[in-house]
């Protein structure tokens, strides 16, 4: 995480670190050599591939930083090799603030994975570039499933620079309605076994229940006499 630290860790931010007394820890962590783009590992190709959505930060001309959300299917954000990330971007609100902010500038941005199920979090620093799907046919058919359902208009992709993963504290836990079904479906089964089993009891009762309980005769009144 050496490349992420010395990326984040700016004059600025070492200035703090040393009013808050963290400045130590800080240093240790800057102490490994940069050997320039870090690799994504199997751990943050499974994550990222395992995700139904990330947010994706950006920064304008201004200085203004812009964050939005995309999501899809798990594995929308293809891993394409260690050091390549990419997605079929769809048409939104048409409002391309994210597209204008990558034009402007030079395309450094950071993105946020977030799993709340499992309480995990993994940052990226890249840079990123988004050209009309059209530009690169092979690309976009390599990026084509999964994707994100509607009307695909670029390509985006990011060339990693360097990841971290983030502390799991005060992450809320929360569930997807696919993770959701994952776990409730054996819970369903069974109760609907027990219901029939409840079924099929309460008719062999009511048969039972029956058969020990014959009928009374019926009355019958003797014949009136003659008038």
């Amino acid at each position: 995480m050496s490349r992420y630290d010395r990326l984040a860790y700016t004059p600025s931010v070492r200035r703090v670190q040393q009013e808050m007394g963290s400045a130590a820890a800080a240093e240790r962590r800057l102490r490994a050599p940069d050997d320039g783009p870090e690799p994504l590992g199997a751990a943050e190709t499974a994550f990222v591939r395992g995700l139904d959505g990330f947010l994706f930060a950006t920064v304008n001309e201004d200085g203004w930083p812009y964050i939005q959300h995309r999501g899809g299917p798990p594995g929308f954000v293809h891993v394409l090799d260690p050091h390549t990330l990419g997605y079929l971007d769809v048409r939104g609100n048409r409002q391309y603030l994210t597209t204008g902010n990558l034009r402007g500038g030079d395309g450094r941005v950071a993105l946020f994975f977030l799993d709340h199920a499992r309480q995990a979090r993994l940052k990226v620093f890249g840079r990123a570039t988004a050209v009309p799907a059209d530009q690169d046919p092979a690309l976009a058919e390599r990026l084509a499933t999964p994707r994100t359902d509607g009307r695909v208009e670029q390509l985006v992709t990011v060339r990693v620079e360097a990841h971290a993963w983030n502390c799991p504290n005060h992450i809320t836990p929360r569930f997807t309605e696919r993770e959701l079904a994952d776990a409730l479906d054996p819970i369903r089964d069974r109760l609907a076994r027990l219901e029939r089993e409840n079924a099929l009891l309460r008719a062999e009762l009511a048969a039972t229940t029956t058969g020990a309980r014959p009928s009374s005769p019926r009355r019958t009144d003797p014949p009136c006499p003659p008038a």
